[in-house]
């Protein structure tokens, strides 16, 4: 085993970091293991903090009351902190990994060598003391990250039979951290691929969210394409690839390269936003037409905002995520008509609850194509035009009024008569709105819909 010492400055660890390592060292030995150590080496910040440890989930326990070991069965326990919690797991040696995911057979061990075969890839195999600032490099992790080169501890097929997820996590931080995947680990990835589908949903789903809101995340997703990953967990993102465009408004290329370069244009780190990156054409395949002047995408808008829903659904996203999508995803077409819209209607845009992520995304969609943004000046502009919000024209209260029973039809009714009042070609007074809601209670009690018109 390989062992080389940090020469320059290591950045400060996290009070609870440095207390959970005191604790351990009182009868055992620790040391920051995994992503942890990769990141420090790189110079990113962790974004986790993990620790191994050669005491047993017991002895931990006792120096660190107050830890949860539900999963102590398995060597994990997890200190809690009102910043992040600090994960301690015993060195071991697994076995039957029978549901893909967690191993039947766990044997606690005193040998890194041993709990390094263990672990996924060889520059997640790195053990750091941080007193002695000596580097524990069992498999060749330290080379590896040298040549910036991502390779699975020991033969690639079994590290991914063993946790399928890890296929998710080699495209995650070979892109996070702009590493070259290694021949044998890139040429596996592809082979295994059929087992993503015994995974969880939420599994899935979380791992998909972390590539996508990182760094790298145009990358992770043309390497989820071409590996043949998104074919499995993304079918509809995998159709995008040599799908062709109108060069004249998307001289980038097909449909993939432009969503991977919106990906790129979205903020780090904002959910919505790259999900709706990721789906918001995913209805031009089955749009794509050649017109007599181009080739057209007619309706791809709305195709796309129902294929969007029915991905965030078969993954469990949780529900306000995927209506924002959804709307992001069926309204990303429409800002091409702001400037020509009636500015009672256009200010109704414009005071909507998620305008500002609409505008946003507006601004990537535009980047990773044209690179046009007129229509995003103009809308940042009349937005700081806005003049403070009226009182709005009706309450509640007012259909309550009217004998209509508290509930949802409370809302599709005030929603009705709004939309009905920015419809009209002058603006409408308290009495003009009162008097539409009463024919819209009456047309109600009859039973037909709410609705504007």
């Amino acid at each position: 085993m390989a062992v080389a010492r940090i020469d320059g400055a290591l950045p400060p660890l996290p009070a609870a970091v440095e207390h959970v390592l005191r604790q351990l060292r009182r009868e055992g030995h620790a040391w920051l293991v995994g992503g942890t150590v990769r990141d420090l080496l790189l110079g990113a910040p962790p974004r986790d903090f993990d620790l191994a440890t050669d005491l047993t989930p017991a002895a931990v326990r006792r120096l660190l009351p107050g830890a949860d070991a539900r999963d102590a069965a398995f060597g994990v326990v997890v200190v809690p902190d009102a910043d992040r919690p600090t994960t301690v797991t015993t060195l071991r040696r697994e076995a039957d990994y029978a549901d893909g995911r967690r191993p039947r057979t766990v044997e606690f061990v005193r040998s890194v060598p041993v709990d390094a075969q263990r672990r996924d890839f060889t520059v997640n195999a790195l053990y750091l003391d941080p007193a002695t600032r000596e580097v524990l490099d069992p498999c060749g992790g330290l080379a590896d990250l040298a040549a910036r080169t991502l390779r699975t501890v020991g033969p690639a097929p079994v590290r991914f039979a063993e946790d399928s997820l890890r296929l998710l996590r080699a495209v995650r931080f070979a892109a996070r951290c702009g590493f070259t995947l290694e021949p044998t680990t890139a040429a596996a990835i592809p082979a295994t691929a059929a087992g993503l589908r015994h995974l969880a949903a939420e599994r899935v789903f979380a791992e998909l969210s972390a590539a996508f809101t990182g760094p790298g995340r145009g990358r992770a997703l043309r390497l989820l394409v071409e590996l043949g990953l998104a074919a499995v967990v993304l079918p509809e993102a995998a159709a995008t690839a040599g799908v062709t465009q109108p060069k004249e408004f998307h001289p980038e290329g097909d449909v993939l390269t432009h969503v991977a370069l919106v990906l790129d244009h979205v903020p780090a780190g904002d959910l919505a936003l790259a999900w709706s990156a990721v789906l918001h054409d995913v209805g031009k395949p089955p749009t794509w037409r050649l017109a007599e002047d181009r080739i057209r995408f007619d309706g791809h808008d709305q195709v796309s905002a129902t294929m969007a829903d029915a991905v965030l659904r078969r993954l469990h996203a949780p529900n306000d995520l995927r209506a924002l999508v959804v709307d992001v995803c069926r309204q990303h077409i429409r800002f091409a008509s702001l400037p020509q819209m009636r500015p009672r209607r256009r200010e109704a845009w414009l005071r909507s609850p998620h305008f500002a992520v609409h505008l946003a995304f507006h601004r990537a969609d535009c980047l990773g194509s044209h690179g046009k943004l007129d229509v995003h000046e103009f809308a940042r502009a009349a937005l700081l035009a806005l003049p403070p919000a009226p009182a709005p024209l009706l309450s509640g209260a007012d259909v309550l009024a009217l004998g209509v029973p508290s509930g949802p039809v409370v809302g599709e009714l005030l929603r009705a008569v709004h939309a009905a009042a920015d419809e009209a070609p002058t603006p409408w007074t308290r009495a003009d709105a009162l008097a539409r809601l009463g024919e819209m209670v009456e047309r109600w009690r009859q039973g037909a819909a709410p609705r504007a018109r």
